[in-house]
């Protein structure tokens, strides 16, 4: 691609300045395959992770844009975190250096309504925020985005995560339909798909790096001499590569609860998914799984259908599976959005004909390693750095994400950064929140109010 450098786009010439100004001077490959189509005026998906040099790509769109002399809110950018929406709106301040009187607010959780609502009636022309915080001052209607032409998703795949569904809907009801949406996301999941097809209007797609090329996955084949190795080549594998995140495939049931208790019992952090768990625990696994509190899952093929895990650092097959396809589709689940996959597979004499099936099916030799030496098993375990709080009330309850956020995170409490995962369910919600909080986390849910009532929670 040709366009390398700023100076190439149709820019006004105090924006191009003060780019040269800060030494930003050749794009960064996001910005080059994006830009053009923000400054035309089109929807954009862009997919890319921190560091790519999205926040300038759409910070520029928006200034390009804007209009100083009409004192409306113009442009809204809704961000995951308060840590985030602070580091954007400092960006537009840097990008807007040369564009005099403008005026950018940052409205997030975790900081007194007050002073907000104050900067509110003195007027803005950008606002950059949380979706919790934003709705409460559209519902107080401190708020208003009447005049909104273009709205910015950053992060999206972790708002949604997060379980901003319903708001971020709640808020986009309030802006004009006439308008530009960019949605910028790390990863691209079928929710974000679904949300896109709701809000934006024939959007370019934008991907910086393929999701998922032959070099993100790298294949480890390991033979074992007999059925009694098996489980002391899974620990070797587990402990040389210290993944934060492996799903372990076996063929039956049994196995699978087997394998995850004998694996609890040397200290690993796992749990097992397969067809006889109830609905309530088979929730609470993957849940505790897809917000990182827990670093193995040992699952059946059947049972992990509809598995919607993007960063998923390694698939161990336990053993190879019966049928080629599915073993593809297993290893598929690793190296996705730009990330380095693992994929680990271990096979007995008796399955050597599958191998050479599975050579035959994918066309190409997958050479057989030694298992890693024994003192691997000396090496530490992988410790999740998570771990989840359920708490007792849920949609019913009126509880929403933003709610459980705030809770965290207001007075005394912890950053919005120590937060993972929320999930709101019917009658339960979910957190994670970093292990070394936990307990500060727990007391603020149960000693503190969500929606002017106090629930019972604990730590799973």
């Amino acid at each position: 691609m040709s366009l390398l450098d700023f100076s190439t786009l149709k820019l006004k010439p105090a924006l191009l300045q003060n780019l040269e100004s800060i030494g930003y001077t050749a794009m960064t490959p996001i910005q080059q395959q994006s830009l053009p189509h923000i400054l035309a005026g089109k929807d954009v998906i862009a997919q890319g992770k921190t560091g790519s040099g999205k926040t300038a790509a759409f910070v520029l769109g928006m200034l390009e844009k804007l209009d100083v002399k009409r004192f409306r809110i113009q442009a809204l950018v809704l961000c995951p975190t308060r840590e985030l929406a602070d580091q954007v709106a400092q960006e537009v301040r840097t990008l807007a250096r040369t564009i005099h009187n403008i005026k950018v607010l940052t409205l997030c959780g975790g900081t007194p309504l007050g002073p907000q609502i104050g900067s509110l009636e003195h007027g803005a022309h950008i606002i950059v925020g949380t979706p919790g915080r934003i709705e409460d001052h559209i519902l107080r209607n401190t708020l208003k985005l009447e005049n909104v032409e273009t709205l910015v998703l950053d992060e999206a795949d972790r708002m949604l995560e997060m379980g901003f569904q319903d708001v971020l809907d709640a808020i986009i009801e309030k802006i004009p339909a006439q308008r530009q949406t960019l949605l910028f996301s790390a990863t691209f999941p079928p929710k974000i798909e679904s949300v896109a097809k709701r809000i934006m209007i024939d959007p370019v797609m934008v991907q910086v790096e393929s999701t998922h090329d032959d070099d993100s996955i790298q294949q480890h084949l390991y033979k074992i001499n007999d059925e009694s190795e098996r489980l002391t080549a899974l620990r070797l594998l587990l402990l040389k590569n210290r993944p934060e995140s492996t799903v372990v495939f076996c063929n039956t049931k049994i196995e699978t609860q087997d394998v995850a208790n004998e694996l609890r019992n040397y200290g690993f952090s796992a749990v097992a998914l397969h067809g006889d768990l109830e609905q309530r625990d088979r929730d609470q696994t993957l849940i505790r799984f897809s917000n990182k509190s827990v670093s193995i899952l040992v699952a059946t093929d059947v049972a992990s259908r509809g598995l919607d895990i993007d960063a998923l650092d390694a698939v161990i097959n336990y053993q190879i599976a019966r049928d080629i396809e599915v073993y593809v589709h297993r290893i598929g689940r690793t190296g996705r959005a730009g990330r380095k996959g693992l994929a680990c597979t271990l096979f007995s004499d008796k399955e050597t004909h599958k191998v050479a099936r599975l050579e035959e099916y994918i066309g190409q030799r997958i050479s057989i390693e030694s298992l890693p030496s024994d003192s691997a098993l000396d090496n530490p375990i992988f410790t999740p750095v998570m771990s989840t709080i359920q708490i007792d009330g849920g949609k019913k309850q009126k509880i929403r994400a933003g709610d459980i956020l705030g809770a965290l995170t207001g007075d005394n409490g912890i950053e919005g950064t120590q937060v993972g995962k929320i999930q709101v369910l019917d009658n339960k919600s979910y957190v994670a929140v970093h292990q070394d909080v936990a307990r500060i986390a727990l007391k603020k849910i149960t000693e503190g109010k969500l929606k002017g009532r106090t629930y019972r929670a604990r730590r799973l």
